[in-house]
């Protein structure tokens, strides 16, 4: 028996060290690549640098007033990375990029507890696999540090509940505490929904006693507690104040226009996590083949998530893609059941199954060969957007298509191709192809295609701030909203006069008696408005971005 503990010792180890080796592969190369993007990246990028420069890290804040909408977690890990490699893009993703690795190591040996070797490489292959689960390891959002607190807690929580060994509570409720730390109380809600969901279908019984649950929530607010109670000690009240109606707001209004019809999140989550998307279908309804107690009920759980964070989100009026993030999770899982069970021949693949593969692949096929046709020739773009200033005048930027982006569109037509010959022959391998496969087209993709996007979207607005950096100036916009100012022409706060709002400070760089000249970024169609603010003089525009200037003295 020891000798066979030690040989799966030593092949965890080895294949945990072989998923991080790859995932670094996947998530860290070209994190600069691209510049950071509105709003959220830079945002966040933002906040993280001036905690470096203010020494303030108890406090949240942008363009250096109180931030109230997140607490600190994310922004202490990107503010670290930016210590380590410099206040830049690469730095505000690294995070995200680490977090990755960490999952998909994660994922590989809850599967391989749960069920065997084979199940936790399935696991992980279809996280990493997946379109959105892919990118999101990309990114500089708060998101995938997040949603892995709280899978984690999760997990721990049901490992209390199998084993009863009280480090199991503790540690769950520690991520808890710390998924609040890095979004807020949405995290405790969602899993109280979770176990109240769990109370509901098993006929009215807790999934552990009452007095562990109030321990659980005792020790899963200890963390958040104590930063909580510092802020407010040191600052005053407002942000427990101003955090909690950001959070009401977000529920019951659409959020900076971001609203959207009630089934948005589950389309997205069903082209945006795919291929993964189309396999976790089937594990809605009865399987066949034989469950032990903890994957049974690990499955229930991961529906129970599932279906907690879809419901939530769809009834929270703001519809941001990313609110559902948490699901890929749970969706993954049970896509790689409904896999393992295909490998071992208690499932067919189905038409059905084929049909849906083929269909939602048939639009990442479709969809880029189209984008590069339409940029090569835009007039059909530009009729249909003649009416609309600002994109018209995006579709005009300099960006240099060659034909060569139809690359990813080929590469995943073969591979379709390749994958469904291959199920005929070795299922496993046409797994392995499918998800390694399109891990591949991802990259493919953001190397054709993002630097594009960013160059029609943003790229003017940015590269006029980065110019102006250098100068004693100020540097704001107007008639928009957008953090590219702050991150890509930064300042300290000692740079400023003492203002009592941001608003202050924004109507004093608008028509106050200004000491140094002000450049402003708008956008074509709000010039006019602009202008009849600020009586400032247009000294440039660019792909529908105009650049203003107030001299002092005006």
């Amino acid at each position: 028996m020891a000798g066979t503990s030690n040989s799966r010792d030593k092949q965890r180890w080895k294949y945990s060290a072989v998923i991080a080796i790859i995932s670094a592969l996947l998530f860290i190369p070209f994190l600069g690549g691209v510049h950071l993007f509105d709003w959220d990246e830079i945002n966040f990028a933002e906040i993280s640098r001036e905690m470096l420069v203010t020494g303030e890290f108890s406090r949240v804040s942008i363009d250096f007033f109180p931030f109230y909408e997140k607490p600190p977690l994310f922004f202490w890990l990107q503010a670290a990375s930016m210590k380590i490699l410099g206040i830049n893009e690469f730095a505000a993703r690294f995070p995200n990029a680490i977090c990755g690795i960490i999952s998909l190591i994660f994922l590989y040996n809850i599967g391989r507890k749960l069920h065997d070797h084979r199940f936790g490489i399935l696991w992980s292959l279809v996280y990493a696999g997946s379109v959105l689960p892919f990118l999101y390891f990309k990114s500089g959002i708060i998101d995938p540090v997040f949603n892995l607190f709280i899978f984690s807690s999760i997990y721990f929580f049901l490992k209390f509940k199998w084993e009863r060994h009280f480090r199991f509570l503790i540690t769950s409720a520690l991520l808890i505490g710390l998924a609040i730390l890095t979004k807020g109380p949405v995290a405790i809600l969602i899993v109280s929904l979770c176990i109240i969901v769990f109370w509901i279908f098993n006929r009215f019984k807790f999934p552990i006693h009452l007095r562990q649950l109030l321990l659980f929530a005792g020790v899963s607010l200890v963390i958040p507690g104590i930063w909580f109670a510092y802020e407010s000690m040191v600052y005053g009240p407002s942000f427990v104040q101003e955090f909690i109606a950001y959070q009401w707001r977000l529920f019951s209004t659409p959020d900076a226009g971001h609203s959207g019809f009630p089934g948005f999140h589950l389309v997205v989550l069903l082209i945006g996590c795919f291929p993964a998307s189309i396999f976790a279908i089937k594990a809605f309804r009865k399987l066949p083949g034989e469950e032990n107690l903890d994957q049974a009920e690990f499955r229930q759980w991961m529906k129970y998530l599932f279906w907690v964070v879809l419901i939530l989100f769809s009834i929270v009026e703001s519809k941001i893609i990313h609110y559902t993030s948490l699901c890929y999770f749970p969706l993954t899982y049970l896509a790689a059941l409904v896999l393992y069970k295909l490998i071992i021949g208690e499932l067919d693949f189905s038409r059905w199954l084929k049909a849906g593969l083929i269909g939602i692949a048939s639009l990442f096929i479709v969809i880029p060969m189209l984008a590069t046709y339409l940029a090569i020739h835009p007039e059909f773009l530009i009729s249909m957007v003649d009416q609309d200033e600002f994109a018209l005048n995006s579709l005009q930027a300099d960006v240099n298509w060659t034909g060569l982006e139809v690359i990813p569109a080929l590469f995943l037509l073969t591979l379709l191709i390749a994958v469904l010959l291959q199920f005929k022959k070795n299922r496993y391998q046409a797994i392995k192809i499918l998800f390694g496969g399109m891990a591949v087209y991802i990259l493919f993709s953001l190397f054709f295609f993002i630097k594009r996007v960013e160059g029609y979207s943003q790229r003017a607005a940015v590269e006029f701030a980065e110019k102006k950096a250098a100068e004693d100036s100020y540097v704001i916009n107007a008639g928009y909203k957008s953090y590219v100012p702050l991150f890509y022409s930064p300042r300290t706060a000692q740079f400023y006069p003492s203002f009592e709002s941001r608003k202050e400070k924004m109507e004093w760089m608008l028509w106050g008696e200004i000491d140094k000249p002000v450049y402003i970024i708008t956008r074509i169609d709000k010039l006019e408005e602009v202008l009849s603010w600020t009586g400032a003089k247009e000294i440039a525009r660019k792909n529908g971005f105009v650049f203003l200037k107030r001299n002092d003295g005006n």
